[in-house]
């Protein structure tokens, strides 16, 4: 069964905010060089700081674990084709991640959390949405949504939360608000 509508434009919605931070069309490793920049301007981590160190290691491994993954014609280069395939097969058993979708995952959930206190909160949450272009209202309802209306998410329930979004293709699912955004239709 091909994959829905519904869930390529989530897919799709994250391909172009998160990862194709030049907007070629395809991510590449510049992509993720970029978006390091960014975190670590937007967080105020310096060059050479440990926590510029991390985010520079740990999204490169995601950036390697991706290529190996889903650049199917290994042209250095992941197409939108090869984004949603990839989740396509993520989306059958989303149990089984592989390493760099967990990197990633633990990478957004330790980005969210500011206070470094296991738990991201509807401020935490906004105030790394709203980087992103996202505004503030929609922010705030995203959070609502995915948290089932709770103060916080912890990372078991953002665990979940992931899951559902890569996978559902039930509309109302409260996975499908974890990246700020309301709608999908």
């Amino acid at each position: 069964m091909p994959i829905s509508d519904f869930r390529k434009n989530k897919l799709l919605y994250v391909f172009n905010v998160f990862f194709d931070v030049n907007q070629s069309g395809t991510i590449e490793k510049k992509d993720f060089e970029l978006a390091i920049q960014k975190i670590c301007q937007n967080r105020g981590w310096a060059p050479g700081s440990p926590k510029n160190q991390q985010t520079h290691d740990s999204l490169l491994k995601v950036w390697d674990g991706l290529r190996q993954r889903a650049d199917a014609n290994h042209d250095g280069q992941v197409s939108r084709d090869e984004w949603c395939s990839m989740w396509e097969e993520y989306a059958k058993d989303p149990t089984h991640a592989l390493e760099w979708q967990q990197r990633y995952m633990n990478f957004i959930f330790d980005l969210e959390d500011t206070s470094d206190d296991g738990r991201i909160d509807e401020e935490e949450f906004t105030s790394v949405c709203t980087t992103y272009g996202i505004p503030i209202s929609d922010c705030r309802t995203a959070f609502s949504k995915l948290s089932g209306q709770k103060k916080e998410v912890t990372r078991e329930e953002f665990t979940e939360l992931w899951k559902e979004y890569f996978s559902s293709d039930d509309p109302s699912a409260p996975g499908n608000f974890i990246f700020g955004k309301n709608s999908f239709n």
